[in-house]
């Protein structure tokens, strides 16, 4: 297992069920799509997408631009029908060569995940791009029908979607199935010659790691009272980095890039977290994250790493990551998640005059988004064994294992991790859209938030 291998307004009953109509009267041509043997002459990879936010919308991009195509958008679905229908208008007008989403093939519904896989043959591509809690759900239907995929981080939330997802990452092995996770870091090609490079003792033992991201407000961190005209399902779903069944919160969402690409410089993961946190200019809002974190990850030979993360306006900001060895440190990400460029240095001190390596990566490949996609098909269309769901689920639970021990007040190890029994929402296979919210809001429209010291063997009551 220690192996490293925006708005509020929500859909109408009424609009859904028009629009639930024209999907079911077009599910005859859907399902003539699915059959065996359709495009069998044709070299053309067909993707779906699920979930038609930005990230979503970004990746159908980099998946229909691959080097390696054709590649042809076919289905699309979301629980939100101006998000589908924008994503589907900026898709069209930009790539409309490679868009092939007739309004029958437009999903609308939380079983539209199922009526766009449909639409597949084995060996094409879903795209799971909706927020993380709905991952295990439609990663168990794309492993069913023997499709390949591409699933946004964070893939898991909580112990027993780890383990789920642990799972299904097994079953889609044995299924052969090439399966993508949407941590770019690990397909930039300057953090891959920076790790053969630490592996191989360019700076010696790594001993140290310092990861940061310390910055203003973004997404829905934050999110005022529930406004009428929305269900508390939607509205959670909606502004999903506020809650942490939907999506880890913004400690899973924000930091999970850094936390895994720094563990792949170790070629260890954390065995243990300690860490700090708190709420404090909350004015009215109802969420439930803190503004800041301070965890300490500690990796089975001692060492430690450092992460610190802060969504506060008026503060110093500060959004890298390094690595200190025996003999030198090295600049992961100078920027962003994985911004170049990639440095390693004889000491300590990152000094010009003492620079062993910088990375130059050429301008095709620069784009680690891009190259995650060209990689993936790659390795469809060469059968090479291809699969980060083990990967992208472990980085999921490490990252969550910080979050637990700030939203605790407790030291939370791994297997205290990924054994914890508190799912956040048990049955999200089951929802619909006049099911009740995972969480319910108090009389003060407030939700609950985590108390360290006084709740600390779950993250919140």
């Amino acid at each position: 297992m220690n192996e490293l291998i925006k708005n509020t307004d929500g859909t109408t009953r009424r609009e859904f069920l028009k629009t639930s109509s024209k999907a079911v009267a077009g599910a005859a041509l859907a399902s003539a799509m699915a059959r065996p043997g359709y495009a069998a002459e044709s070299n053309t990879i067909n993707v779906v997408l699920i979930g038609c936010g930005g990230r979503g919308t970004g990746a159908a991009v980099n998946a229909i631009n691959v080097d390696n195509g054709p590649v042809k958008l076919v289905a699309m679905a979301d629980v939100f029908e101006d998000r589908l229908s924008s994503s589907y208008e900026n898709l069209s007008k930009n790539h409309g060569d490679k868009v092939d989403v007739p309004p029958e093939r437009r999903f609308l519904g939380f079983d539209a995940y199922q009526k766009a896989m449909d639409c597949l043959r084995p060996g094409d591509v879903a795209i799971l791009t909706t927020p993380p809690a709905f991952r295990w759900v439609h990663f168990t239907y794309a492993v069913k029908k023997g499709l390949n995929v591409f699933m946004e981080k964070p893939v898991t939330v909580d112990g027993p979607t780890t383990r789920r997802m642990l799972e299904l990452a097994e079953e889609s092995r044995k299924k052969n199935l090439k399966v993508g996770v949407g941590l770019m870091s690990r397909h930039s090609r300057a953090l891959q010659e920076l790790a053969k490079r630490v592996h191989d003792g360019e700076i010696g033992n790594l001993i140290l790691q310092r990861g940061y991201r310390v910055h203003g407000p973004v997404g829905y961190f934050s999110s005022p009272p529930k406004p009428p005209g929305i269900s508390e399902l939607m509205y959670q779903i909606r502004r999903f980095h506020s809650f942490l069944w939907a999506s880890g919160g913004c400690y899973s969402d924000f930091n999970i890039h850094i936390i895994d690409h720094l563990s792949w410089m170790k070629n260890a993961w954390p065995v243990e977290a300690f860490a700090l946190g708190g709420r404090h200019y909350r004015g009215n809002s109802v969420d439930q994250n803190f503004d800041v974190y301070a965890v300490e990850y500690t990796y089975p030979d001692g060492s430690k790493f450092f992460y610190d993360g802060r969504c506060m306006t008026g503060c110093s900001e500060k959004y890298a990551s390094f690595g200190h060895g025996s003999k030198g440190m090295a600049i992961v990400s100078n920027s962003g998640d994985c911004g170049l460029p990639s440095v390693t240095y004889s000491s300590q001190q990152p000094d010009d005059s003492k620079i062993i390596w910088k990375s130059r990566v050429a301008p095709d490949q620069r784009n680690p988004y891009q190259n995650e996609w060209n990689d993936l098909i790659d390795a469809i269309r060469n059968d090479k064994p291809y699969n980060e769901a083990e990967r992208g689920a472990i980085a999921s639970m490490v990252t969550s294992m910080g979050r637990m021990a700030a939203h605790t007040g407790r030291v939370v190890t791994y297997d205290q991790m990924l054994n914890c029994e508190h799912e956040f929402a048990p049955n999200l296979d089951k929802l619909t859209y006049d099911s009740p919210a995972p969480l319910q809001s108090g009389p003060d429209g407030k939700y609950p938030v985590p108390q360290p010291g006084k709740v600390t063997d779950r993250e919140y009551a």
